[in-house]
């Protein structure tokens, strides 16, 4: 069994974090059975940047990433102080963990700003949040490459620009995870037509 793990920062974006949750629970039911996602934060509960309130499976310091296959990190929003949170230590050294044990690693949106923040992303191509260029200064400001893209994968870690490209993210780690017969597979399922989108490796 593969098991992702989702990190809820305060003030993270719902939608991000629901498209791993489906992807990989649509194939727990329906695809292969290989997959199950777990959910950590800095609290049990967990505040979205809309005031959705979720609870979280793991506090981060009890998670052993021997545990886990692969990471995944929705974006959220600075006004709901996902900045905040997302750069406090305990995540920055989970981040670097998996990194530094070779598992995947997928965000979407701003979330590339926090791996820049930890500094796995130091000499590597990567992207984020498209429609805002302080954002994009944040990331280049962490020695990172940046790509304009919608997403980019460099070694295990993969990026994107914003919510539109996050259910293609969450496919690209099933298909990382699996097989790429095993996520076109759940793409039909879910109804989601096969789409070619440029990736930059």
């Amino acid at each position: 069994m593969k098991r992702i793990l989702l990190l809820l920062p305060e003030g993270f974006e719902f939608l991000e974090a629901s498209v791993f949750i489906d992807v990989f629970g649509w194939n727990l039911v329906d695809g292969d059975g290989t997959t199950k996602l777990f959910s950590c934060g800095m609290t049990k509960e967990v505040t979205s940047a809309f005031d959705q309130k979720l609870i979280a499976d793991y506090l981060i310091e009890e998670i052993n990433v021997d545990d886990f296959d692969a990471l995944a990190i929705p974006g959220g929003f600075e006004q709901c102080g996902y900045y905040i949170d997302s750069f406090k230590e305990p995540i920055l050294n989970l981040i670097r963990e998996f990194h530094s044990k070779d598992k995947w690693i997928a965000s979407v949106c701003v979330a590339a700003i926090v791996l820049g923040r930890s500094g796995i992303l130091k000499g590597k191509k990567a992207t984020t949040y498209n429609m805002n260029p302080e954002r994009q200064a944040m990331l280049s400001k962490y020695d990172v490459n940046l790509v304009q893209e919608p997403i980019v994968v460099d070694g295990k870690i993969i990026t994107s620009w914003n919510p539109s490209t996050a259910m293609n993210v969450a496919y690209m780690l099933l298909e990382c995870l699996t097989s790429s017969q095993n996520m076109i597979f759940i793409r039909k399922m879910m109804g989601f037509k096969e789409r070619k989108r440029k990736t930059t490796i």
